[in-house]
């Protein structure tokens, strides 16, 4: 991987996050009313909202990774579940503002270890310089605007597959009602060569999307997951990827991750 001592990318004029406790909750928002991230402070391991639910369902197709790297630290809600529920797995987390990361103690994010780094830096230059270094590669970098341009362009998709190691897999959060959602989910059709699946109605307007880096002709456990995924959306039966999302998170929280 490359070194956590990468300059960091100067941040974009924004306003500052909002910071709102509320008994036991604690939120994170970009703008008033726009929550980002929520934590239980009585269980701040906890995954409180159901696409950060959705997007754990990475394991059903990478069980034991041994590298994840997220793009966006938020409320660390992710980084904070996937370090103390995969404990053999190594997670860098890719911010570009300052301002976020200076509030990783409101939100008990562990301090960086051997297993954690958090890195202020372009998620996008960053990738573009690591091929290979990703088993699971978690995309939710979210400003007040929506999803950055930069964050699904048809480059950045392709630096993300060279990102991912064999049968690695991309998770993308997308916004069902951004106007580029059909335009972002068609460059990754492309790149990942159909290897493409998506949780629709699992979270709201989160369109949660996984993608393979697999090889068709070589069907892995990562494209039967894939196939079976797809077949539940298309019979519409949405509501048992809900219920497969909350289950499976209760079961991480109680074993850890199903076995290979």
């Amino acid at each position: 991987m490359p070194s956590s001592r990468l300059p960091p990318a100067p941040s974009a004029p924004a306003a500052p996050p909002l910071v709102r406790t509320r008994g036991d909750r604690r939120t994170l928002e970009f703008a008033p009313g726009m929550i980002q991230s929520e934590m239980l402070l009585s269980r701040p391991d906890q995954l409180v909202l159901r696409y950060a639910r959705a997007m754990m369902c990475f394991v059903l197709f990478q069980p034991r990774p041994r590298d994840i790297v997220m793009v966006g630290l938020g409320g660390g809600s992710l980084l904070k579940f996937c370090h103390r529920h995969l404990p053999w797995a190594r997670i860098t987390v890719l911010e570009l503002r300052a301002d976020v990361i200076a509030l990783r103690e409101q939100f008990l994010i562990p301090a960086d270890d051997a297993r954690l780094r958090v890195i202020h830096t372009d998620a996008v230059a960053y990738l573009a310089a690591a091929p290979a270094c990703a088993d699971v590669l978690l995309v939710d970098g979210f400003d007040a605007d929506g999803l950055p341009p930069a964050l699904g362009s048809a480059r950045f998709y392709a630096d993300c597959r060279r990102a991912l190691r064999p049968d690695g897999v991309l998770v993308a959060n997308i916004f069902s009602y951004d106007p580029r959602h059909d335009a972002m989910l068609g460059r990754i059709e492309t790149t990942f060569r159909g290897h493409v699946c998506g949780f629709d109605g699992i979270a709201g307007n989160n369109h949660i999307v996984f993608a393979v880096n697999g090889d068709a002709a070589r069907p892995s456990r990562a494209t039967r997951v894939r196939r079976l995924v797809a077949w539940r959306r298309f019979a519409g039966l949405g509501f048992l990827n809900r219920l497969l999302a909350r289950l499976l998170v209760r079961r991480l929280s109680r074993r850890g991750a199903p076995p290979r």
